[in-house]
């Protein structure tokens, strides 16, 4: 019996990969940030876009969402794994480097614009649980917009870019703590938020964290370690989602939200050597459910309200934006940042974000914030962060730099004590920690050269965890993954794999990403070593010729020639075989003389 296929039934997953796949691109080549694409779209293809014309002209229900609850359902899971990746990103290290800027400056940028924002709501009418919900929705910005754009325009390195790092790092944290403060209040009622009746029932949430925290120490590794043996990248991927979902539905069944379990479990996975695979693999999961869920933020606009209310609204996203640009650019300069510094991070964290319609979903839903009022601070958060990309660029130009991801400016350096994030020292990347990874890592030890490997065996990694080295497991082979293992300020690359085929690819990749970089492979016999020159290996060791030499050098010794002579006479025979592997033609010869020219 043959199923029938009706083709309405996946005309709302048609819509939406046609907008992920043809009008996002489009953005992208505009230079505008593909979040403004999705929401644009949702706003079109929703019930209060063409979906309101669709009676007149029927035609036009072929090109609406025609169940946004389903969308919505499904979108929810783009915050998900958000915020795994935001936990996942995060160390305690990195959080201790920051943490004058994270829990100083972005600590008070989210208590003075959430206590300002609810007092004027205070002074309007409205009751101090609705008031402390709109505050805290409206005080955060869109981690995603504004991250997107520092790195479209080479700034997250810079003092302003850092500075507004950490303020969205702890936005970011606070999210959490805020879905449980609503929680609180959502069940409490009239007055009873916080008695010790609901506090005490509330107690199934803290244990539920508890048993993830727990369970996700005890279990993560040796699953990850488990499936990694396997060497089945569907199997991995497999894991990944399932630590992702699994968290979330974990701490949904608590009383929780499911992105604080998905945090969670991206925190307990930062600190193992799992992670940059982990985020290379739930990377793409992660940006198509992100785009659905800001398609079906732009599904539930309701523009009608604009219509009905545009002074209202429009004012709301005015204050919002003028209150978080002010605070953010007095606290800028109150911790060190220059003014225009300081005006550039208060210009790029003014609007609103994607966690204002989480945090309003869940008031909402709990009843803190009536529906009508909650839908009209949506729409204005809304116009805010659509604003945001005007924003940057209005705050590059104020800063006297171009906005295109090209020819910025360079910036004073800054000083140690106000450097918002201090970034760890470039370390040496060396890909392949068997024996001649291993006897590279020691020598490099020995020099006080800073450096972390890659490899994809589970076993090695497991074995240099535990005598202390930073390595990570994971196909170097990609291009992510080596950008998340720090190739982009690597002052090498070393590539001591022993599978030929692997060899090239990674000095191909690596090769593509940073043309300046030197890159260092060991190569099987003289035909490779070329053929890793042509690809753009600045040396290529060939085992076979240094077997050769050092033959030669053993003999030479034992028969009472000279060591000064042998190694003059080694040293020469290597150069001759380098300079007839490495063609001047080839891209390593040219690599080569670039960086000499560049010496002289």
């Amino acid at each position: 019996m043959e199923g029938h296929v009706s083709p309405g039934e996946y005309k709302d997953v048609v819509l939406f990969l046609a907008t992920a796949g043809v009008i996002v691109p489009l953005f992208r080549r505009w230079r505008i940030s593909p979040i403004l694409g999705f929401l644009g779209a949702g706003v079109v293809l929703g019930p209060f876009g063409l979906g309101a014309l669709s009676g007149a002209f029927p035609w036009l229900g072929y090109f609406t969402i025609a169940n946004p609850g389903e969308i919505a359902q499904l979108a929810e899971f783009g915050v998900v794994f958000l915020l795994f990746m935001i936990g996942l990103e995060l160390s305690w290290e990195r959080l201790r480097l920051m943490r004058r800027w994270v829990f100083g400056m972005g600590a008070l940028q989210v208590t003075l614009c959430l206590a300002a924002i609810a007092l004027a709501g205070m002074t309007l009418g409205l009751d101090i649980a609705p008031a402390v919900a709109i505050g805290a929705a409206l005080a955060l910005s869109s981690t995603a917009v504004v991250m997107q754009i520092l790195t479209e325009h080479k700034r997250q390195h810079s003092p302003a870019g850092r500075a507004t790092f950490s303020v969205l790092l702890f936005q970011d944290l606070a999210v959490a703590p805020i879905l449980v403060t609503l929680a609180i209040l959502g069940r409490g009622g009239d007055g009873e938020a916080f008695s010790p009746r609901l506090l005490l029932a509330f107690a199934p949430a803290a244990l539920g964290v508890m048993i993830l925290v727990a369970f996700g120490r005890l279990l993560l590794r040796p699953m990850l370690k488990s499936v990694a043996r396997a060497k089945s990248e569907e199997l991995f991927m497999a894991a990944c989602l399932l630590v992702v979902i699994g968290a979330g539905l974990v701490s949904a069944l608590t009383g929780l939200s499911m992105a604080l379990g998905a945090f969670i479990a991206g925190l307990l996975l930062a600190e193992t050597e799992y992670r940059h695979e982990v985020e290379v693999t739930i990377e793409p999961f992660k940006g198509l459910l992100l785009g659905l869920f800001f398609l079906s933020v732009g599904i539930g606009l309701d523009l009608s309200l604009l219509a009905a209310q545009p002074w209202a609204i429009l004012g709301m996203s005015v204050g919002v934006v003028v209150l978080n640009a002010t605070v953010v650019f007095g606290l800028g300069r109150l911790f060190g940042l220059p003014w225009r510094g300081a005006l550039e991070a208060g210009l790029l964290l003014a609007g609103g974000g994607e966690f204002a319609y989480v945090i309003l979903s869940a008031a909402m839903g709990d009843g803190i914030v009536p529906r009508p009022l909650g839908q009209m601070v949506l729409v204005s958060s809304t116009i805010s962060m659509m604003c945001i990309p005007l924003l940057a660029a209005l705050g590059l130009k104020l800063g006297g730099r171009r906005t295109g991801g090209q020819g910025l400016a360079a910036e004073p350096a800054v000083p140690p004590a106000a450097d918002p994030a201090e970034a760890e020292a470039p370390k040496v990347l060396v890909v392949g920690y068997g024996r001649v990874g291993k006897l590279v890592g020691d020598m490099l030890h020995r020099h006080d050269i800073a450096w972390v490997a890659a490899e994809r065996d589970p076993k090695l990694v497991e074995a240099a965890r535990h005598a202390g080295e930073a390595i990570y497991f994971g196909d170097a082979s990609r291009q992510e993954f080596l950008r998340r293992c720090g190739l982009e300020t690597a002052p090498a690359l070393v590539v001591t794999m022993d599978s030929p085929e692997g060899v090239e690819a990674i000095v191909a990749t690596a090769r593509a990403m940073r043309p300046d970089l030197t890159i260092v492979a060991r190569a099987r016999d003289a035909r490779q070593a070329q053929r890793l020159y042509e690809l753009g290996a600045t040396d290529a060791v060939p085992e076979t010729v240094e077997a050769s030499l050092q033959l030669s050098e053993a003999v030479l010794v034992e028969i009472g020639v000279p060591m000064g002579l042998i190694i003059a006479s080694i040293h020469e025979r290597r150069d001759e075989f380098r300079k007839a592997l490495n063609r001047p033609e080839a891209l390593g010869g040219r690599v080569r003389r670039y960086r000499r020219a560049q010496e002289n």
